[in-house]
C-alpha cells in the first residue's frame, strides 16, 4: 500500500492520537489527581494535574470555550491543509502531529472536562522550592513539534524561492556559444 499524503498524515495522527490517550489512561489507572511519582529527584515527575485553560494555565476555567476554539481550528486547519506542506512529507508529519494533538486534548476536555497533564520537567532552587515548565502530555508535544515542524518547512520553502536554480551546463555551455556567436559578428 503506498502512502499518499493525506494517508501519511492520518497515520501519525492516529499514531500520535493512540499514544496521547494510551499515556493519559495509565496515568488516570496509577495516579490519584494531584498526585505525584518523583522518576528524577529534583528534575523529572510524573504528576496528574488537570488544565481547564490552555497553555500555562491561561484562561483557567475556560474548558467549553477552549473545547468549541479547538473544534474550530481543527477544522479550519483541515480544510486548508494544502496550504501547510501536504505536498512535503515534513508537512504531512506536521499536520499529523498537530491534528492527533488537538483531537487528544479535545477528548479530554469531553471525556474528562480538563486536559490530563501528567509529564513535569523542573529543577531545585536554592530556597529549596521547584521551578518548573507546565506540566504537558503527548499530545501538547504533538502541537509543538508540528508547529516546530512547520515554522522550518517554511523556511526550507522560502530558502528555495530566494535561491534561482542553476542553469543546466547544455544551457550554460549554449548561451555561452551564442553570446560569442554574436560578439563575432
Amino acid at each position: 500500500m503506498t502512502l499518499t499524503p493525506n494517508r501519511r498524515m492520518a497515520l501519525v495522527a492516529v499514531v500520535t492520537l493512540v499514544l496521547d490517550q494510551l499515556t493519559k489512561f495509565a496515568v488516570l489507572r496509577f495516579l490519584g489527581y494531584a498526585e505525584e511519582r518523583v522518576v528524577v529527584d529534583g528534575f523529572f515527575k510524573f504528576v496528574h494535574w488537570g488544565n481547564t485553560g490552555a497553555a500555562w494555565s491561561m484562561f483557567h476555567n475556560s474548558n467549553a470555550l477552549l473545547t468549541i476554539i479547538a473544534l474550530l481550528a481543527l477544522l479550519a486547519l483541515f480544510l486548508t491543509r494544502h496550504h501547510f506542506g501536504l505536498e512535503h512529507c515534513l508537512g504531512q508529519w506536521a499536520l499529523g502531529l498537530m491534528f492527533g494533538g488537538i483531537v487528544g486534548n479535545i477528548i479530554d476536555r469531553l471525556v474528562h472536562h480538563h486536559v490530563v497533564d501528567f509529564l513535569y520537567f523542573h529543577v531545585r532552587t536554592r530556597s529549596g522550592n521547584e521551578a518548573g515548565f507546565p506540566a504537558f502530555n503527548v499530545a501538547d508535544s504533538g502541537i509543538c513539534v508540528g508547529v516546530g515542524l512547520m515554522f522550518l518547512l517554511s523556511w526550507q520553502m522560502d530558502e528555495h524561492k530566494a535561491t534561482p536554480p542553476a542553469a543546466a551546463p547544455a544551457e550554460t555551455a549554449s548561451k555561452e556559444s551564442s553570446v560569442t556567436s554574436s560578439k563575432e559578428a
